[in-house]
């Protein structure tokens, strides 16, 4: 019964992992099919592939999921809690994307893992989701849009004298280059916390000590993700790519490449798992404001941004709730 139980909580630690493809492959490639910049099978299909590569670049994110979040019960009882926690970042996912909302499954995930820990009178370490998740989620996206609001006025004054024609040619050009860079960042960050859960249930089921990330787990959440990003995500892709501000490649560039510098800074350095989400979406609102303030439609930012901070609870209550019937119905 607890094999069943643990082959069934990684089936859905992977269907976390597509939606968690499909769902934010806008991030790395809105910008540059709005742009023209790549056509979108060429983008998904870039996007696939390095989402992969990135997903084998460290392991510092999938500790943090794995270890500082939440533990969970040995046996069955701790993989009811994945299963739930999972169940409750899938459905929230599907709910965002039908209505074409960029939030950030890193923060269902964690909202959902938080919210059966609780339901399941679990441990949660919560200096653990204060200082790698909650501060990151309001540090990031103000960082976000401070770097790419300086990395757009540092772009305009460098090429202040070049031919605007020619200069939007080099840069649709070179935004192949960085939206490259930011599927990797995104298999860096998104990939790793797939794997995180399934070390979890690992370890929960028995079956592992949770000392590292067995390569097998990282080559299936790599695939996974990759399957999921070439399915693409329209309904988002159209909000990042045209809804917030109308993008040219200049500011497509400055947003991509601020976004995964970022993404590289915190995996390696704090080994905290940001959301995509938050600083791709926060990054293209600084470039637009170098524009004019009224570029940015901010009355869709608005909404964006409110969806950013329910989506933790509404996870986690979604959580809670599948956690109480895996209990009535095992």
């Amino acid at each position: 019964m607890e094999t069943f139980a643990l082959v069934v909580t990684v089936a859905v630690a992977l269907g976390f992992t597509y939606t968690n493809g499909f769902h934010d492959s806008a991030n790395a490639i809105a910008t540059a099919v709005s742009t023209r910049a790549l056509t979108p099978k060429a983008a998904l299909s870039m996007a696939a592939v390095m989402n992969i590569a990135g997903a084998f670049l460290g392991s510092g994110v999938a500790q943090t999921i794995s270890k500082g979040i939440i533990d969970t019960p040995d046996g069955n009882a701790g993989l009811a809690i994945i299963f739930s926690g999972l169940g409750g970042a899938i459905v929230w996912n599907l709910i965002t994307w039908y209505f074409g909302l960029p939030s950030s499954s890193s923060h269902a995930l964690i909202g959902g893992l938080v919210g059966a820990a609780l339901a399941g009178s679990s441990t949660v370490h919560w200096n653990g989701v204060v200082d790698k998740v909650v501060i990151p989620m309001v540090v990031s996206p103000v960082v976000g849009l401070c770097v790419g609001y300086l990395a757009m006025v540092a772009l305009l004054w460098a090429f202040r004298r070049a031919n605007p024609h020619r200069a939007k040619r080099g840069f649709r050009m070179a935004q192949t280059l960085s939206a490259a860079s930011m599927a990797l960042g995104h298999g860096l960050q998104d990939a790793q916390k797939a794997m995180g859960v399934v070390v979890l249930a690992l370890v929960a089921a028995g079956v592992d000590t949770g000392g590292g990330v067995p390569i097998w787990v990282k080559f299936v959440c790599a695939l996974m993700m990759s399957f999921g990003t070439y399915a693409g995500g329209w309904r988002i892709m159209r909000t990042m790519g045209r809804k917030i501000i109308q993008l040219d490649p200049p500011q497509a560039f400055a947003a991509e490449m601020t976004t995964s510098s970022i993404l590289y800074i915190t995996s390696y350095l704090f080994k905290a798992p940001i959301s995509t989400t938050h600083v791709m979406t926060s990054a293209i609102m600084g470039v637009g404001a170098t524009k004019r303030l009224k570029a940015v439609r901010w009355g869709v930012a608005k909404n964006i941004v409110m969806g950013w901070f329910i989506t933790m609870p509404a996870a986690a209550l979604v959580a809670a709730a599948i956690y109480e019937i895996v209990q009535l119905v095992f």
